[in-house]
């Protein structure tokens, strides 16, 4: 249930504001791509899994912590409209957001899930196993 309401939340953090999920606050300059849905819901899906780990007493040193963060940033640029990035835009202009960075958002997708990805799978190694009840 965690890692479900986790994902969910993670899906509305990162696709509210970059209106991958069409709202009424938030708006885009260039159309939503094609793989914007499935990074999206890979980034919830990977972001909800890390999370849920939290919430389970876990070792003192709990590995994965600053993966899923970077990964999950990295996602909120990945997925987000390259011309409405204000950072990307005073560091490239208008043509260089399109002609430069919009054409690295997918490699930039495909590393924050791969960052997302090895966060969980650290966080869910190092989780205590539980022991079975006997009766």
């Amino acid at each position: 249930m965690a890692a479900a309401a986790s994902a969910a939340a993670a899906a509305v953090v990162v696709g509210v504001p970059t209106a991958v999920i069409p709202n009424a606050f938030f708006g885009r300059e260039i159309p939503v791509q094609w793989w914007n849905y499935p990074a999206l819901a890979l980034t919830a899906l990977l972001s909800g899994l890390v999370l849920g780990t939290y919430l389970r007493p876990s070792p003192p040193v709990a590995p994965g912590g600053r993966l899923g963060s970077v990964g999950g940033v990295l996602s909120f640029f990945a997925v987000g409209c390259p011309v409405c990035n204000k950072i990307v835009l005073l560091l490239l202009g208008t043509g260089g957001a399109l002609s430069y960075w919009a054409p690295l958002q997918p490699l930039l997708a495909l590393g924050s899930l791969a960052l997302l990805a090895e966060a969980a799978l650290r966080r869910l190694n190092a989780q205590a196993a539980c022991p079975t009840p006997t009766a």
